[in-house]
């Protein structure tokens, strides 16, 4: 797994047209009449969690136990972190805005809560993380694929994770190949977790109110990780899901993408004292493989996680890398 830092990850997915609208509607939302009068919660991207019913919803989905270490990202002024408290060991909270850090800490200032709490102000990305076994999260919305993946990279791996996203990339998260929103997102994350969609929450339920709804899911990591190098993967879900209703075919046949394919292929002759052939020809040497594994025809929209990889350990046998 590639270390999870924001510019690696906000290049990878890049968010739609349509993620982007929402967005900046949303961002329209919060400087409005929802404002929150105390905390610039539009500054972060942050919108608290006010519904008592939903939050301990969330938290009873983790199943926490008495011995368990809680990571809560975006704890804003606490309402769920005191939720959590009454059921783990210990939680950290790792918090960006100061002030909400400070609301928290007021909140458990002289109780037995206080003990078990730590506060960690800054950016979760860049973070040191401690120890974990669960992690919950209210997600500020524009780390959303940062979080996920530096969770999936994290070591060792956190028992379960129970997440709150934008509804649209929690559905892209738990998408199955063959419907409209399997991605490479999608694929990328089902790679190293089981994902389950564990409930839906109403714009209203959260101070300032957004303008997209939000979903809860349970992404539970694959322990032990598959043995496949994160970047190779995602090297070839790019060529894949840059068109994923063309044909494989027809998206290794895309402008670059030859010549790419061949430029590794020699690095790697160079790296494993290979010898390189004479008037190689990469294009032959993909329909190749593509014809032998029968995927040629096939659309990434409909091509499984372990498609995926039986297409990617065939290009690996003839020395083709993604990365």
């Amino acid at each position: 797994m590639p270390r999870a830092t924001s510019d690696k990850f906000s290049r990878a997915h890049q968010p739609s047209a349509k993620a982007s609208a929402s967005k900046d509607a949303k961002s329209s939302s919060s400087s409005s009449a929802g404002r929150n009068p105390i905390f610039k919660t539009e500054q972060f991207g942050q919108h608290i969690l006010k519904n008592p019913l939903v939050a301990q919803g969330i938290v009873d989905k983790a199943n926490l136990r008495p011995t368990d270490q809680v990571l809560e990202v975006g704890p804003g002024t606490g309402n769920l972190t005191m939720r959590i408290l009454e059921k783990a060991k210990h939680v950290t909270a790792v918090e960006f805005d100061p002030r909400m850090a400070a609301e928290l800490t007021k909140r458990v200032q002289g109780k037995p809560e206080q003990r078990k709490l730590e506060i960690i102000i800054g950016d979760f990305v860049k973070a040191d993380l401690p120890y974990f076994d669960v992690c919950i999260s209210n997600t500020p919305y524009q780390i959303s694929s940062p979080l996920i993946f530096r969770l999936l990279s994290h070591r060792p791996l956190p028992r379960v994770c129970i997440l709150m996203f934008q509804r649209e990339f929690a559905l892209r998260l738990v998408a199955r190949p063959g419907t409209e929103l399997w991605s490479r997102l999608s694929a990328n994350v089902q790679l190293y977790a089981k994902v389950d969609h564990v409930m839906n929450v109403g714009k209203n339920n959260f101070r300032p109110a957004p303008m997209v709804e939000s979903s809860v899911v349970r992404v539970v990591p694959k322990d032990p990780p598959p043995p496949v190098k994160f970047e190779e993967f995602d090297g070839l879900g790019r060529i894949l899901f840059s068109r994923r209703n063309k044909t494989v075919h027809g998206n290794f046949m895309a402008k670059g993408v030859i010549d790419m394919l061949e430029k590794n292929w020699r690095t790697w002759c160079a790296e494993t004292n290979q010898m390189v052939e004479d008037n190689v020809v990469m294009k032959t040497k993909i329909e190749q493989v593509l014809t032998d594994m029968g995927y040629g025809e096939n659309r990434a929209a409909k091509m499984d996680v372990d498609d995926l990889l039986k297409l990617l350990s065939a290009f690996h046998e003839i020395g083709v890398h993604f990365a």
